[in-house]
């Protein structure tokens, strides 16, 4: 069984047991979480949501509040002496799927 959720602006395909990496989420780690915004449940068989299935939802244990690997943006214009470095860190809330409800 499985679900397609929607958090952070992007959409996800999870399983019982499996560990994804979402958008920061304001929960503590060991806290239990719950989404609501569940497009699709498939399996044996398919249930689509117009937008949303009723009555869904998949939980999920916080595993992590951690960043990622720095990204650097260099900017420069050739022949005229401008170069700009910069770093960004995204932060994000690491996640195993607990419960698919459905």
């Amino acid at each position: 069984m499985y679900a397609v959720i929607a958090t952070g602006g992007k959409q996800y395909r999870v399983a019982e047991g499996d560990v994804i990496r979402v958008e920061k989420l304001d929960a503590e780690v060991g806290s239990e979480v719950t989404f609501d915004q569940v497009l699709v449940i498939g399996g044996e068989s398919m249930n689509v949501g117009k937008p949303y299935v009723d009555g869904a939802s998949v939980s999920g244990e916080v595993l992590a509040q951690d960043r990622a690997k720095k990204v650097v943006v260099y900017k420069y214009k050739p022949k005229r002496g401008y170069h700009r470095k910069n770093g960004h860190r995204q932060p994000y809330t690491e996640l195993k799927i607990t419960k698919i409800n459905g």
